[in-house]
């Protein structure tokens, strides 16, 4: 028997007890479909976390006091070792660089923002060298960002977030006008694109000014750190190094000390995730894989059933020559295709499924083509595996016995 007259077949069947055709294939679509749904889930957080939250800028990595905190007593250990990072340290890192780019630096704090009678709450100040949107992944939407001019001059100039412009501006040109940050005059020069929320959260409400205004106001004794840009992408390791090195000679650290200061990656924001949630994820997907197991028990016995039923079916073909690997190869095919067309099926739901999650909901979601081939081979190789017992049952039957079945 040829392969393509076995598919021929196998179609035949299925089409010809199509009710029962779908119940069997129930088993498999809702397999399939919960495992790229939560597979959808998964890889749409990781994809999320890696573009919202872990992307530090183009090739960049930030240096603070006390890097990456995982728990309460790293906290409190870093904070009483590790010493605060200062210009001179910027200075330091900028003045004979092999694989640093360039190098910014940035402090902040939670304000209060006015407009006339208008008061915005919680919103984040920073304060930062005019060099730092080369390195960060703001983008200016409007206007411009902090220059070299206002930061040498300690300006009352400020760029600012699209939420604070659609509060107190929804009509009106920004660029120019007067808000009123902790108290304090500052003149709008700038806007920035809209960046949305993360998680929920907001993420445009932020004004930024001069790190030396910053200083001017609030003194330099709070945390700074520095955003640095390697050369390129192949250098970041180096330029880490480089880095690493500089501030060690700084601070007379001999060469088995421990850093007494914290650099942090877009590598290992993501370690952390994966540390998190990677064992989640998993197990996730393993429960939810135990439907797909489920669906394949019910293709077996469907298929013994099928067996029984078409006996003097199986009788008649041994009589006109079929060989018993003919008879086995006739009811795998029928099995696989069977629960392959579950596969297609499952797959198409998940997808639609995941779509309406992601704009009823907010739900981040992305289905890597890998995952669908995946899907695809797994419920073919269900069918396979689960058809062996009905058509090997139904290869070795005798054919005399079974032209004498009713």
């Amino acid at each position: 028997m040829r392969f393509l007259e076995a598919i021929r077949l196998a179609l035949s069947a299925i089409t010809a007890h199509k009710l029962r055709s779908f119940l069997t294939l129930l088993g498999i679509i809702v397999g399939v479909a919960t495992v790229i749904v939560v597979v959808t889930l998964i890889e749409g957080f990781n994809k999320y976390f890696e573009e919202k939250i872990a992307d530090l800028g183009s090739n960049a990595f930030v240096v603070n006091k006390l890097g990456l905190i995982t728990s309460l007593q790293d906290f409190l250990e870093r904070n009483k070792k590790n010493k605060d990072i200062k210009l001179d340290d910027l200075r330091a890192i900028k003045e004979h660089p092999a694989y640093v780019k360039d190098a910014a630096a940035y402090s902040g704090k939670v304000v209060d923002v006015r407009y006339g009678s208008q008061v915005l709450n919680d919103i984040r100040l920073r304060g930062v060298t005019h060099n730092l949107i080369e390195i960060d992944t703001m983008k200016v939407g409007q206007g411009r960002y902090i220059g070299r001019e206002e930061e040498e001059n300690c300006s009352y100039s400020c760029f600012v977030g699209s939420n604070i412009v659609n509060q107190f501006f929804p009509a009106l040109d920004p660029i120019g006008r007067e808000i009123k940050i902790d108290g304090r005059p500052f003149r709008i020069i700038g806007v920035a694109q809209e960046i949305g929320n993360v998680f929920g959260q907001p993420q445009d409400n932020f004004a930024v000014i001069p790190l030396a205004t910053f200083h001017k106001i609030y003194g330099s004794r709070g945390w700074l750190s520095i955003k640095v840009a390697a050369t390129s992408s192949e250098n970041v390791g180096r330029a880490i190094d480089e880095v690493r090195v500089t501030l060690r000679g700084r601070r007379h650290l001999n060469y088995n000390d421990a850093d007494n200061f914290g650099i942090v990656t877009s590598d290992a924001i993501n370690g952390i995730r994966e540390k998190i949630f990677g064992t989640i994820s998993i197990v996730t997907i393993g429960v939810t894989s135990i439907a797909l197991i489920v669906g394949g028990i019910v293709i077996m016995n469907i298929m013994l059933v099928s067996v029984t039923e078409r006996t003097r079916e199986i009788g008649v073909r041994k009589s006109l020559g079929a060989r018993r690997r003919d008879i086995l190869r006739q009811f795998l095919v029928e099995s696989t295709v069977l629960s392959l067309m579950g596969g297609c099926i499952g797959v198409s739901l998940a997808y639609a499924i995941a779509k309406v999650g992601a704009a009823v909901f907010s739900l981040p979601t992305a289905l890597p083509i890998i995952w669908t081939v995946t899907a695809l081979i797994v419920s073919a190789s269900i069918g396979l595996f689960f058809g062996v017992y009905p058509a090997w049952k139904a290869a070795k039957l005798d054919p005399i016995s079974a032209l004498r079945a009713d």
